[in-house]
């Protein structure tokens, strides 16, 4: 017997995660901000906008109420940009319904107050909602996952039930979700990897190659953990899918939307051209910010983080950038 589920967000990702629950025979349906895009899933069944070319399964409709998207639904996805998270779920959250898995997918941190997405859900939703709460992460591009090719992920919940609810009611023969009780863990590796992955594509625009590429990635890992960890995450978590996975994933597909803002930073764009250009947000861009102050606050040292800040935010060269981080000095490999 399907399930009724209502996804808020049709960007490319909630439309992929859509997608995968509809064809799963479940009735979906998908809140999109503008009503163009809803009339589009409607009646021709594609999200042209934001996932062209991907054919949308009929038991998807498209709606710009929140309300017909929320009320009566077994299941929640929240998958949109995490800048916007705190105005559209402060809004969705007199239609939630009561008892059922509400999963996050964004990945993020808010520039303001420096709060992980879970963080942003809790200050919104009432406490009813809160032992509902999941948390979706991993190496997953969304056009991969429409064309149902093998994907793994993660999801996190403080409730080892709600986590494996929603591995249960998620996972099908090309998507595998592994619950996991390390919110923390989940979270920061999801939102943390997209400002590497930026370090990564700078250094790909610069002509640089794979033991470069191989570097960023490994002491990227290195810093993300230090920063997860401090904030209570378990290390083994950021080795997963969450973590490494997903870091290998942004840093080196062609896909990413992040390594793209780096690649066109190390060619010397300015960062308004490249923005200006992209349909779609890259939540690095505004996650270096956050972590250029949460790591400041933390007292955690994240030199690639840092001078993706700079690059990003004081107009610092990516060539000067890369000279200042091979010229720091010399220390262990590991080290607290």
């Amino acid at each position: 017997m399907s399930i009724k589920v209502g996804v808020i967000g049709a960007g490319a990702w909630g439309t992929a995660l859509a997608h995968l629950m509809a064809t799963k025979g479940e009735d979906v349906t998908i809140w999109a901000y503008e009503q163009e895009v809803a009339d589009d899933i409607n009646n021709v069944h594609e999200n042209r906008i934001y996932l062209p070319d991907a054919e949308l399964p009929e038991n998807l409709h498209g709606t710009s109420e929140l309300q017909k998207a929320l009320e009566g639904k077994e299941l929640i996805l929240s998958v949109v940009p995490s800048h916007v998270v705190r105005p559209v779920l402060t809004q969705a959250a007199k239609y939630l319904p009561h008892g059922v898995p509400i999963v996050s997918a964004s990945k993020g941190i808010e520039n303001d107050t420096l709060m992980t997405m879970s963080e942003v859900l809790e200050d919104v939703l009432p406490m009813v909602y809160h032992p509902m709460l999941a948390f979706l992460s991993g190496p997953s591009f969304a056009r991969e996952v429409v064309k149902m090719q093998p994907t793994a992920v993660s999801v996190a919940s403080r409730f080892e039930k709600v986590a494996q609810a929603v591995q249960q009611m998620m996972s099908s023969i090309y998507f595998r979700v592994y619950s996991s009780n390390d919110v923390a863990g989940v979270e920061l590796g999801g939102a943390l990897k997209n400002v590497i992955a930026i370090a990564s594509g700078a250094a790909a625009g610069l002509g640089l190659g794979t033991n470069t590429s191989a570097a960023l990635i490994t002491r990227g890992l290195a810093e993300i953990t230090r920063l997860a960890v401090k904030r209570g995450a378990n290390p083994l978590t950021l080795s997963g899918l969450s973590g490494m996975g997903d870091l290998v994933l942004t840093c080196t597909g062609p896909l990413s939307r992040n390594r793209t803002v780096g690649e066109k930073l190390g060619k010397g764009m300015k960062l308004d051209d490249i923005i200006h250009d992209m349909k779609q947000v890259a939540e690095g861009v505004k996650t270096a910010k956050s972590v250029h102050n949460l790591a400041a606050k933390q007292g955690v040292e994240m030199p690639i983080s840092e001078m993706v800040y700079r690059i990003l935010y004081e107009n610092k060269p990516a060539q000067d950038a890369l000279v200042e981080l091979m010229s720091r000095s010399l220390k262990p490999e590991v080290y607290v």
